[in-house]
């Protein structure tokens, strides 16, 4: 095929959010001499280094925030301008990805995807109205539609859901089956005994997550079951206000928090019990690797039925529930699967199997040349990702 397809990925910052990691997994995954990524992103991120060490390249222009408005289109207009070889730009940015689109079609990139991670903007009201006005012409400036789920095709493509292509948040399976040696090691080094029992969390400390909501259901754990720690790993914007949470509780002897971490499957291992109460989700990778080390989730019933790999390892509950009630539900699931790894399988979870039909999506999309031949063969595209699943 020659040189490998560019395909230039569009996010805020590669961080360790859900969007970022589902981004690395199949990075590492894919054939990187018939495809290559390469980034747009506005800030500096934890996975930058990996970047460039795998061949990407990384291109950054000012967020809104850094500049204002016509400033950040202004640079949009002139990145995709300059930068017109590209044939795939694959936009992660959820409503504000209708300003890049619009400018890589401004630019003439023949192949534009968005792709939804969620079902919600954040921000408050005037923030969101900003991303409404941002994402109202998404379908119409874009070739291709990505969702994570069904739930996040329907926020962000409303009307065009028949035309909507599905990837699934897969992980690698080797990565993170159990393993009794990572659980023993990990617990070692964390200080914590092997008969107390775990309950983990891993997200951003930010709004969506709903950590303060989790920090009352673990002060009821932990009154009924008082051998028991809380174990976060996470950062964010409201890390300050989670801590002072902590110490308003007086549960700073039982709450460890590890910050951002490179190592989640070790240290999910470690954990007896995974709780996410969130707001709102897409299909949060993070249940996948949690599922498929074992772990029994208890999550908001919101939450997509597809994030279920069919282990028997998720329960839902309502966020409107109280505290003492999601406590009881965690007192009636303790029990880890170790045998998990069959039912990632079967439900096509398995990042090299995703990785299979991405890599044919982008080959038989970036090598059209003609724009009106994209927009005939997005039905195509359809049929051939459908039969892939």
């Amino acid at each position: 095929m020659g040189r490998p397809i560019r395909v230039l990925h569009v996010v805020v910052n590669m961080n360790r959010g859900g969007a970022e990691t589902l981004i690395m997994n199949l990075y590492r995954n894919i054939d990187r001499s018939k495809i290559q990524f390469d980034f747009l992103i506005c800030k500096e991120g934890v996975f930058d280094q990996e970047i460039l060490d795998l061949g990407g390249k990384i291109h950054r222009i000012p967020y809104i925030t850094d500049g204002g408005h016509f400033h950040y289109i202004k640079n949009l207009n002139q990145f995709f301008k300059t930068n017109n070889d590209y044939k795939i730009v694959h936009s992660h940015m959820d409503k504000m990805s209708g300003f890049v689109l619009k400018a890589a079609k401004k630019g003439g990139i023949p192949v534009r995807i968005a792709h939804s991670h969620s079902t919600r903007s954040e921000g408050k009201y005037l923030k969101r109205i900003y991303k409404w006005y941002s994402g109202r012409n998404i379908v119409k400036d874009s070739t291709h539609l990505i969702a994570c789920s069904k739930p996040a095709a329907d926020w962000l493509f409303k009307k065009k859901m028949n035309e909507v292509n599905y990837i699934k948040n897969g992980v690698d399976p080797e990565k993170f089956g159990f393993s009794l040696k990572n659980r023993i090691h990990v617990r070692k080094e964390l200080n914590i005994p092997n008969d107390c029992l775990v309950i983990g969390h891993v997200g951003s400390f930010t709004q969506p997550k709903n950590h303060l909501f989790l920090l009352e259901i673990f002060r009821e754990f932990n009154k009924k079951n008082n051998n028991s720690v809380l174990v976060l790993v996470g950062s964010g914007q409201l890390r300050d206000l989670i801590e002072n949470k902590i110490k308003e509780l007086n549960l700073e002897d039982k709450i460890k928090i590890l910050g951002i971490r490179s190592d989640i499957h070790r240290i999910l291992q470690a954990f007896d019990v995974f709780i996410f109460p969130s707001l709102y989700e897409g299909l949060p990778v993070t249940l996948i690797e949690a599922q498929t080390t074992g772990l029994p989730c208890i999550i908001a019933d919101h939450i997509t039925k597809e994030v279920d790999i069919g282990a028997g390892l998720i329960s839902y509950i309502s966020i409107k529930n109280s505290p003492s009630e999601w406590s009881n539900v965690v007192l009636r699931n303790k029990v880890r699967n170790i045998k998990s790894l069959e039912a990632l399988k079967k439900s096509g979870f398995d990042i090299r199997e995703v990785v299979k039909w991405l890599e044919v999506f982008y080959i038989q999309n970036g090598l059209k040349k003609d724009f009106f031949q994209i927009k005939e063969s997005r039905n195509v595209s359809n049929i051939m990702l459908h039969k892939s699943r």
